[in-house]
C-alpha cells in the first residue's frame, strides 16, 4: 500500500501536492474539521524516494521479526495504534503544520520488540544487552536525524515508540492481553482527542 500510494504521487507534482493536501495528518484537519480518516492515509503517504526507502526498509527488517513473535493481528494492531498515538502526539504540538509518514508507525514496531525483549530478558540475557545495544544507537541517530532534518516530526516518532514499548510489554506477557491493549488505547486516544481542543486554545 506504502509504495502504491508512492508511485500515484509521482505522476506529477499536482498529484503529489494533492495527495499530501488531502492525506496529511493536521491537528486543524482532524481535530476542527472531523477528517479522522487523516489519522490512516497519513502513514501511507511519504515525501520523496528517501524517505519511503528507509521506513520500508526498517519496516522489512523490524516487522517480520515482530510478526513472528506475537501474530499477524497483533502486529497489524500494534502497526496502526502505535501510528494513531504518533499522530496525535503531533497534533499536540502544532495546529496547523501537516506531516506524512510510517515513522511513527514503524517506531511503534521497533518499540513492541524492545517490549518483547523485556519481558523475556532473563532468559534471553547476551540478546538482551545486544538489542539494547543497537536500540540504543538507533535512539541517537534518530535523534540527530531530528536535529540535523528539523522537518521530521520527532514528536510521532517518540509517540509511535512510547505506545510500541508499553503494548509490546503486555502482548508479551499474554498474547490474551491484546484486546485489553487495544481497548486501553483506544479509551486513551478518545481522551486526548477530547483534550486537544483545549489545548489549542492554549496557542492563540
Amino acid at each position: 500500500m506504502n509504495l502504491l500510494v508512492f508511485m500515484l504521487s509521482t505522476l506529477g507534482v499536482s498529484w503529489q501536492n494533492s495527495i499530501f493536501e488531502f492525506s496529511a495528518i493536521q491537528g486543524y484537519a482532524v481535530i476542527i474539521q472531523g477528517e479522522f480518516y487523516r489519522l490512516f492515509t497519513s502513514m501511507f503517504v511519504h515525501n520523496d524516494i528517501i524517505h519511503i526507502s528507509m521506513n520500508m526498509l526498517s519496516l522489512y527488517m523490524v516487522g517480520r521479526i515482530v510478526e513472528r513473535l506475537f501474530s499477524s493481528w497483533a502486529y497489524l494492531a500494534l502497526y496502526f495504534i502505535s501510528g494513531f498515538f504518533g499522530s496525535f502526539a503531533y497534533m499536540s504540538m502544532t495546529l496547523y503544520d501537516g506531516a506524512v509518514g510510517a515513522s511513527g508507525a514503524i517506531f511503534g514496531i521497533f518499540g513492541a520488540l524492545a517490549g518483547f525483549v523485556l519481558v523475556h530478558r532473563r532468559t534471553m540475557q547476551q540478546q538482551f544487552m545486544q538489542f539494547m545495544r543497537d536500540f540504543g544507537i538507533i535512539l541517537v541517530i534518530n535523534f540527530f536525524i531530528g536535529v540535523i532534518f528539523p522537518n521530521i516530526a520527532m514528536s510521532a516518532h517518540i509517540g509511535g515508540l512510547v505506545a510500541g514499548v508499553i503494548g509490546g510489554f503486555i502482548i508479551a506477557k499474554n498474547v490474551n492481553n491484546l484486546w485489553i491493549y487495544i481497548v486501553i488505547s483506544t479509551l486513551i486516544l478518545v481522551g486526548v482527542y477530547i483534550y486537544l481542543p483545549s489545548l489549542y486554545l492554549s496557542f492563540n
